[in-house]
């Protein structure tokens, strides 16, 4: 299961899946390099309790905090390798690209609900239960504290939704289950 999910990462930032790809993205990307970690961590196999000090690890050095009970979907991107800060209650859909400096959080109950093929830019601030639709593009800077609904780009601060028109054009290679 876990190396299902860790194709669909690897999918998500070369447009393939092979053994050369993987070792060039490991190595040089530390997003993809967090990712691989999460989600063996995430497994809940056998080996989760031997993935997770390296998970750790890099959570610390790479300045993503990313809990790995976190409900995160196919094709996680993590643009620049972070820093992050994800609250553990946010759901995550397919396809999604974290921008650096992004924060989805909250301070009294769950967090944030973000649906398929989303893209947050730079320094965008999620906060609360909010709902983010599928194809959406948020800009960066961004606060969002309303829902957001399907096929829109919404930026600002408050995010206000700007336009329909270019959904998603960010996500590249999106991965289909």
């Amino acid at each position: 299961m876990a190396w299902n999910y860790i194709q669909s990462d690897l999918f998500r930032y070369t447009g393939k899946v092979s053994l050369k790809a993987f070792i060039k993205q490991y190595l040089t990307h530390r997003g993809f390099n967090f990712s691989v970690w999460l989600r063996l961590t995430a497994a809940g196999k056998w080996y989760s309790k031997l993935a997770y000090p390296v998970y750790w690890f890099k959570k610390r050095h790479y300045g993503i905090d990313i809990l790995y009970t976190t409900k995160i979907g196919y094709g996680l991107y993590i643009g620049h390798g972070g820093p992050l800060i994800i609250n553990a209650t946010a759901i995550l859909g397919n396809n999604v690209n974290l921008s650096q400096y992004s924060t989805i959080g909250a301070i009294d109950g769950p967090a944030a609900i973000i649906g398929n093929n989303v893209y947050l830019g730079p320094h965008v601030c999620v906060i609360e239960h909010v709902k983010i639709g599928n194809n959406v593009t948020i800009g960066a800077g961004s606060i969002v504290t309303k829902d957001i609904p399907d096929n829109a780009t919404a930026a600002g601060n408050y995010a206000k939704v700007l336009n329909y028109q270019h959904p998603a054009r960010y996500i590249q290679h999106q991965w289909q289950e």
